[in-house]
């Protein structure tokens, strides 16, 4: 899967759902990414934690995260500016 994994591609949690960040790079080996989420920063990632590439689209599988990158997609959807 990591072969079809490209730098730019859009990252979700599920389809049909708005994108959390992007995919900064694939690391050496292919074993993981660096992937931008919004209002959290670069968290890398391990390949077994994506469900599915299609499109343009990295989809994550939320049940093999750590906890920070949990807690930083809670927050990729939050305005840095509340209102």
């Amino acid at each position: 899967m990591a072969e079809s994994i490209q730098e730019g591609d859009m990252v979700f949690v599920a389809d049909g759902e708005d994108g959390i960040g992007s995919v900064r790079r694939l690391l050496s080996g292919g074993h993981a990414l660096v992937v931008y989420i919004e209002n959290g920063g670069d968290f890398e990632i391990p390949v077994s934690a994506v469900r599915a590439v299609h499109s343009g689209k990295v989809v994550l599988d939320l049940d093999r995260l750590p906890t920070p990158v949990l807690e930083a997609i809670g927050n990729a959807r939050k305005s840095e500016y509340p209102h």
